[in-house]
């Protein structure tokens, strides 16, 4: 237990002197939610034209689907300024939906058949036709429902100040060497005390019938209703084998010990053929049906709860740019959307990932073998299925210690409380200490959770369908009454002129047909 759970105050001793270097971090959301119709059902229309270019635009975009949308806040040093700009984005878009309405849970309802979903459509690029036709793999692959479950991603990174206060004076060479290791260690201790994101914030207890219904689990789901099925104590069913999971992908030997290591495991997976994906056919008479047979079509198809990250050049694979300069970013993505927001997102969150992220990078952080990373995913599958039980236990690595669920979310907050003090001196205000007060209190009473929450709602009468178009009518009239906070319409308006254009250029440059371009992106 001492090995993971070290007093932190070493590696905070530089802040007590310094606790401004704890400002400047950088954050931006991608939020995913569905189009839906006014009864609850999924949208049959197309991306609307009036969110500009899907394949182009920098703030909205579409996912999977073409009625799924995601929206992208620019990097953002302030909490409250990111937040204002993602409830702007939601404000415009809202006023190009018509009557259109944005399903506000994680876990999608009322799909009568995978016919409805539509693939994402970006044009005619080469570029373009490639991000198709990998949805079209994904479909292949794992479904179309699956496919759209929708998700939070968080983007963070330190400061240039941190890094100085925390490591030293450095030659640039050796800064990169010692940030990408750092954030790997943050990487093996969000992987060791990640599941308090899905006790805090999971809002996924319930799962529509036709989840069930295609699926043999000897799970004791109870029913809500002729189409709502729940776990009593489960927090994420998103993040279960019932959401966005891939059991190809559970056999990979991924390791987050090191930049090379990890980069070895990711190249070996986009270069294996898949025995079980290989019985797809790469094409059909209709054209391709996937990018290849392999573990993974391209990089962006693994799933794992918390991402290294650096923006790539144009052209560039993700690998490739973390090899070229090392990790820039961490992307978490264990965050089911927060139905209670508007926005699927709220402040407070915000503030507890900013306190837990930085304590992950501060805290001790041994290597991690395999089998120990299987223990550890082996705590967040009991999280995300019974995580508000009384008493549940989790394994303490493979030596056999447990810890009640409870005493070790205490345990972590002690740290966390005085790492809130620093980071509250340094910006002003009580917003990091007034979090760790409230969340605190989750652990002894767990009706204040999000899914105990959520769960409350549901089973009382209402039912995920009933829920959701109740919530996302009422967020329907609070936006388009809203003004806009820190953007504004003519912003947007250009944004949606300029993004058709970029495509347009895009296209006009392309030189080769499509299946050349495949081929030099893969040989490359």
């Amino acid at each position: 237990m001492s090995t993971y759970l070290t007093i932190f105050t070493q590696k905070l001793a530089p802040f007590l002197k310094k606790p401004h270097a704890l400002n400047g971090i950088g954050r931006g959301v991608e939020r995913e939610t569905l189009r839906i119709t006014s009864d609850g059902r999924l949208s049959s229309k197309p991306h609307p034209s009036a969110l500009g270019s899907a394949l182009t635009h920098q703030w909205v975009t579409t996912d999977f689907a073409e009625q799924l949308l995601e929206f992208i806040t620019p990097v953002s040093y302030s909490v409250p300024e990111m937040m204002h700009q993602l409830h702007d984005i939601h404000r415009f878009t809202y006023r190009a939906l018509d009557d259109d309405l944005l399903w506000p849970f994680s876990m999608p309802c009322s799909i009568e058949k995978e016919e409805d979903i539509t693939l994402a459509q970006y044009g005619s690029s080469n570029v373009g036709q490639m991000k198709t036709l990998y949805r079209k793999g994904l479909k292949q692959r794992y479904g179309s429902v699956m496919q759209i479950i929708s998700g939070v991603h968080f983007n963070f990174s330190f400061s240039d100040v941190f890094w100085e206060a925390l490591l030293g004076p450095q030659t640039s060479e050796q800064r990169q060497a010692s940030r990408s290791e750092a954030y790997f260690g943050l990487i093996r201790n969000y992987y060791r005390f990640g599941w308090l994101i899905p006790y805090l914030f999971g809002a996924s207890p319930a799962l529509c019938a036709s989840f069930i219904k295609k699926t043999t689990t000897q799970l004791d789901f109870k029913e809500a209703g002729k189409e709502t099925f729940y776990l009593p104590y489960a927090t994420s069913l998103r993040l279960s084998d019932f959401g966005y999971t891939s059991l190809e992908q559970s056999r990979l030997k991924i390791g987050f010990n090191n930049l090379d290591e990890y980069l070895e495991g990711v190249r070996s997976a986009i270069e294996t053929p898949s025995e079980h994906f290989s019985r797809i056919p790469l094409r059909d008479a209709s054209g391709f049906l996937q990018l290849n047979a392999n573990i993974l079509q391209i990089e962006n198809e693994l799933y794992a709860p918390i991402r290294p990250k650096r923006v790539t050049k144009r052209g560039e694979k993700p690998s490739e740019a973390l090899a070229r300069a090392g990790v820039e970013y961490i992307e978490v993505r264990s965050l089911d959307v927060n139905p209670f927001s508007p926005v699927g997102l709220d402040e407070n969150q915000v503030y507890f990932l900013d306190l837990f992220l930085t304590w992950c990078v501060l805290s001790d952080s041994d290597q991690m073998t395999h089998d120990e990373l299987g223990c550890w995913r082996e705590n967040w599958k009991h999280v995300v299925l019974e995580g508000r039980k009384p008493g549940l236990e989790l394994q303490i690595g493979c030596h056999g210690e447990q810890l009640t669920l409870q005493a070790w979310g205490k345990r972590v907050f002690a740290d966390l409380a005085q790492l809130a003090v620093l980071m509250d001196e340094a910006q002003g205000g009580d917003h990091y200490q007034a979090v760790c007060r409230e969340l605190v209190t989750w652990f002894d009473f767990s009706e204040r959770t999000f899914s105990a929450r959520c769960l409350e709602k549901i089973i009382s009468g209402l039912g995920i369908r009933e829920l959701g178009i109740a919530l996302a009518t009422d967020y329907h009239e609070q936006f388009i009454k809203e003004d806009y906070q820190v953007c504004s319409e003519a912003l947007f308006l250009e944004e949606t002129k300029v993004s058709f254009q970029r495509q347009k250029d895009i296209e006009q440059s392309d030189v080769i047909h499509f299946e050349a371009y495949l081929k030099d992106y893969f040989s490359s």
